[in-house]
C-alpha cells in the first residue's frame, strides 16, 4: 500500500516537472504561468482553412457556404490539446467566433466546452465592425470571472486589430490581462514549433 502511494506520488511529481520543464524550455515560461494563473488569455487564429475570405454566398449558419478546415487544419487543431497539457493546461474556458472554421478548431481542441462570442466573428470584407467588435472583445474578456484559463478562437483580422500581430493559421498569442487598446503581448505560440 505504501509502495503504491509512493509510486503514485513519484509519478505525479515527475509529470509536474515535465510540464514545468516544457513551459520553461520554449522560453515562454512567464507567459504560460500567467495563462495558468488567470493573468493572461490565449487567442488563436483558426487552424488551416485554405483560401482567403469567404464565398459571396456566405451564410453564417451554413458551413457549405464558408471556407472550412481541411484535414491538415483538423490535425493542427487537435495538436493544441497535448501542447496545452505540456504547459500545464488540461482544461480551459473556450470562446469562439461563430464561423464554422473557428468553431471546428475550438471543438477539435477538446480542452473544454465551447461558447460563442460573436465579437470574435470576422470583419474581413466588411462583414462586421472592426472597432466595435474589438472593444466588445476587450470588455467581455475583462468581465470574465476567475476560473479555468481562457482560450479565444478567432480570425487573423480580429487578432491583428486587438494585438497588432499578423498570426499564421493555428498560431496563438498570449496576452496579459486586463486587455486594453494596446494589450501586452507575452508570447506567440504554436504547437510543434
Amino acid at each position: 500500500m505504501i509502495r503504491k502511494l509512493v509510486l503514485g506520488l513519484t509519478f505525479s511529481i515527475i509529470g509536474f516537472a515535465v510540464a514545468v520543464n516544457a513551459a520553461a524550455s520554449d522560453g515562454n515560461a512567464v507567459a504560460w504561468q500567467a495563462l495558468r494563473d488567470g493573468e493572461a488569455i490565449l487567442i488563436l487564429r483558426h487552424a488551416l482553412a485554405p483560401g482567403t475570405g469567404d464565398p459571396a454566398n456566405f451564410t453564417l449558419n451554413d458551413c457549405s457556404t464558408q471556407r472550412n478546415l481541411n484535414e491538415t487544419g483538423r490535425e493542427q487543431a487537435r495538436s493544441w490539446k497535448p501542447f496545452l497539457a505540456e504547459h500545464g493546461i488540461e482544461e480551459a474556458r473556450v470562446y469562439t467566433s461563430q464561423w464554422c472554421r473557428t468553431r471546428d478548431t475550438a471543438m477539435e481542441m477538446e480542452v473544454g466546452s465551447v461558447s460563442d462570442m460573436p465579437s470574435l466573428n470576422s470583419f474581413f470584407q466588411n462583414r462586421g465592425d472592426r472597432l466595435a467588435q474589438t472593444r466588445a472583445t476587450i470588455a467581455q474578456v475583462n468581465a470574465l470571472g476567475p476560473g479555468l484559463p481562457v482560450v479565444l478562437v478567432s480570425h487573423q483580422v480580429n487578432i491583428t486589430a486587438l494585438a497588432g500581430i499578423y498570426p499564421s493559421s493555428n498560431e496563438g498569442v498570449i496576452l496579459a490581462l486586463p486587455l486594453s487598446d494596446e494589450p501586452s503581448v507575452l508570447a506567440r505560440v504554436t504547437p510543434g514549433r
